[in-house]
């Protein structure tokens, strides 16, 4: 049981309703064959009992084929299974057709009428609405279940069947088989959206992953361009002056050198101010962001009190876990939790959907944080070893990943904030 569960979890979601619905339409081919074959059996003579379970089994085989082969056509894995739909149609014809000439040889009794007109009802519905998944147009499908009603009124006039009694039968073989029509094409219909959420889903993480990049690199472009455009024009001016062995170009260079030291003041503090994010936003920005993407984030602890330098370190953190969960695994639930113990500062990101994706402890959010190979727990081992803090990363449970980082508070800060945190 643990194997089959293990291997139910590590579905994606929208794997997870595609075998729903898979398994679905193999459930109605055991419909079929139970409560359209089972009756059969016991009511006439061996023969014509034997054969008409028989016809019954191997359509309902015929149909569950089908049904999975058009799945996969509409997921778009092979092409549209044309002569398979005409092997079913024709196959649910000559079947019920049998049925039909069984029931007017297979000897005397209402029982081989009953079970005779059960199998030709049924083979019919079930065929239909089976046929009809292969048919994209809504009013293509409906055009074919109304052909399978005009065709099963068509051929029981020949075979005996009395007037009232065909219409009858159309009528049955319309409603059921548009009944099953709806039905498996209402279940495609619902995969189908499943797995345009999914994938809307991630087109969100994606794109919050890269209005950050542009941010940031909007950021960079404000700061360099123009100091760049000065300093090339001052040391195109300073080639000049050198060739004319003009003394100005001295002080040209100088500039050049003054601006260049500024342009790096600037980057510097630019990504300063990119990493020293205030660890409230970063925190309320992690569940705002996630929420977006579909994913449950549940944030616990304050932030306020705390020195500028550790909120910073552990904002950075927050803001890496948050992409990561956004880009890797396929994440229901992230909770991020903030507390203090005996002067250290924990912050703790954990994610479940690891093992969705198949990626062990290398997905969700350790993928580039605590995934072997990564630059991303390097990059904030080093953040967090400025103010001596320490991370912790890898899986936890069956499908969850944890990344702990700690900092401790010295001194009286550490005091105010246990007193103020903790009470």
């Amino acid at each position: 049981m643990s194997g089959a569960g293990g291997w139910w979890r590590e579905k994606t979601t929208p794997a997870k309703v595609e075998t729903y619905t898979r398994w679905s339409f193999h459930f109605f081919a055991v419909v079929e064959a139970t409560a359209i074959g089972l009756p059969v059996f016991g009511e006439t003579r061996a023969a014509v009992s034997g054969r008409l379970i028989a016809m019954v089994v191997v359509h309902a085989v015929l149909c569950a084929l089908t049904a999975s082969r058009v799945l996969d056509w509409t997921r778009g894995r092979r092409e549209q299974p044309v002569r398979l739909l005409w092997v079913l149609g024709a196959a649910t014809y000559v079947f019920a057709v049998t049925a039909l000439v069984l029931r007017e040889h297979g000897g005397p009794g209402d029982a081989v009428d009953s079970a005779a007109a059960t199998v030709f009802v049924g083979i019919l519905a079930f065929g239909a609405g089976t046929t009809a998944l292969g048919v994209r147009d809504r009013r293509r499908a409906v055009a074919l279940i109304a052909g399978f009603a005009f065709g099963a009124s068509l051929v029981s006039f020949p075979l005996g069947v009395p007037g009232t009694g065909a219409l009858i039968t159309a009528f049955v073989v319309f409603l059921a088989g548009g009944f099953l029509a709806a039905t498996s094409v209402f279940s495609l219909w619902l995969l189908n959206a499943v797995y345009e959420l999914d994938e809307a889903r991630e087109t969100r993480a994606r794109l919050a992953v890269a209005e950050e990049r542009l941010r940031f690199g909007r950021d960079l472009h404000d700061v360099l361009g123009r100091n760049l455009a000065v300093i090339a024009l001052k040391s195109e001016l300073a080639v000049q002056l050198a060739r004319r062995e003009r003394p100005e170009a001295v002080e040209q260079m100088i500039e050049v050198q003054r601006i260049a030291q500024e342009s790096q003041r600037e980057v510097r503090a630019v990504v300063r101010g990119y990493r020293d994010a205030d660890l409230a936003a970063e925190l309320a920005g992690a569940q705002g962001v996630l929420a977006a993407a579909g994913i449950d984030c549940a944030v616990t602890g304050d932030a306020a009190g705390l020195p500028a330098e550790v909120q910073s370190a552990l904002g950075w953190v927050v803001r890496e876990a948050t992409t990561n969960v956004l880009r890797h695994g396929d994440a229901g639930r992230c909770t991020v939790g903030l507390r203090v113990l005996e002067g250290q500062v924990v912050l703790t990101v954990e994610n479940d959907g690891v093992a969705a994706r198949g990626g062990g402890a290398g997905v969700g959010v350790g993928a580039g944080v605590g995934g072997s190979g990564g630059s991303g727990i390097a990059g904030l081992r080093e953040r967090l070893a400025v103010v001596a803090g320490t991370l912790e990363a890898g899986p936890v449970g069956a499908d969850g990943f944890r990344v702990v980082a700690s900092v401790p508070l010295a001194g009286r800060t550490a005091e105010a904030h246990v007193s103020g945190v903790t009470s």
